[in-house]
């Protein structure tokens, strides 16, 4: 048995679409949506992936600007470009991309990212509004997961997933948006002991734990979709997941491959809460505020 492979691409080229559709018609409204990527960082494959999404984004017709405030920026510089991206007017979504500098705070400036222009679902109010089912952008990646499991029809309501790995820019923020679709899900980590007595009986196995080969053939089932989330880069600088992906191919119903997979429509995404984000900034300059 050989796995069927699951391609992120045709959606992630379908999402592109609704963004550059979206982009258009508020361009025509005379509205930009442009995105701020933050970097402080010499890591190559950082630049790389910000210059990925700079060049999506101008196809998509959204305006991406990239500030790099150098890899030795402190944790009050970093705060400061955050609190003014979110208070510009012309800003519709931030990011702030990572390894940050040493001693810095990843938490602290999170905070300073405005919930409105908070598009990677990064502000930890973000993830308050998710848990309460209140509207907030979801983490590009968890939503991504869903988007795909949608795309492949592939069910989750009343079926067991297992979502191994629990941090909060993938883990919990996916297993809130399965427990929406009415999933029985597991979150398994560091310390649940062997993977397969959980993802064994998994009709689906979300991968998102940053180790290589974490999830073997052993640990699957011939029923299971595992959809890998890892993006590890090996000394030759090629890309591979948490998935041992020879050995689960040969066992598992599919499979998302890395790279091809999960991170093309992580990006697409990026670019449509942009878009989105700014629709829903117009609107709100221009509903009238009531006084007594």
């Amino acid at each position: 048995m050989t796995a069927s492979l699951l391609s992120g691409k045709p959606l992630a080229k379908l999402i592109q679409q609704q963004a550059q559709t979206e982009a258009k018609a508020l361009a025509e409204e005379g509205s930009c949506p442009t995105l701020a990527v933050v970097v402080a960082t010499e890591d190559s494959s950082t630049h790389w992936y910000v210059r990925s999404i700079e060049r999506a984004a101008g196809n998509a017709g959204i305006n991406c600007q990239i500030i790099d405030v150098g890899h030795d920026a402190t944790e009050q510089a970093l705060i400061a470009v955050l609190e003014d991206l979110s208070s510009q007017p012309s800003v519709h979504g931030i990011i702030l991309q990572t390894p940050l500098p040493p001693g810095v705070r990843s938490q602290e400036l999170v905070k300073c990212i405005s919930p409105a222009k908070d598009i990677d679902g990064a502000n930890p109010l973000s993830l308050g509004l998710l848990a309460v089912g209140e509207r907030a952008f979801a983490p590009a990646t968890a939503r991504a997961v869903v988007e795909l499991l949608d795309h492949f029809d592939i069910p989750v309501a009343g079926r067991n997933v297992v979502v191994v790995g629990r941090s909060t820019v993938v883990g919990k923020p996916l297993s809130l948006l399965l427990l929406q679709r009415d999933a029985t899900t597991t979150v398994c980590h560091s310390k649940s002991g062997p993977l397969g007595r959980y993802t064994r009986a998994a009709d689906v196995v979300v991968v998102a734990a940053g180790r290589t080969g974490l999830l073997t053939g052993t640990d699957v089932s011939d029923h299971s979709v595992v959809i890998d989330v890892g993006t590890n880069v090996l000394s030759d600088g090629s890309l591979v997941g948490d998935v041992d992906e020879a050995s689960v191919l040969t066992v598992a119903a599919a499979l998302t491959p890395v790279p091809g997979g999960v991170g093309s429509v992580t990006t697409a995404l990026l670019l449509l809460h942009t878009a989105e984000a700014a629709r829903e900034q117009s609107r709100a300059a221009r509903t009238p505020v009531l006084t007594r």
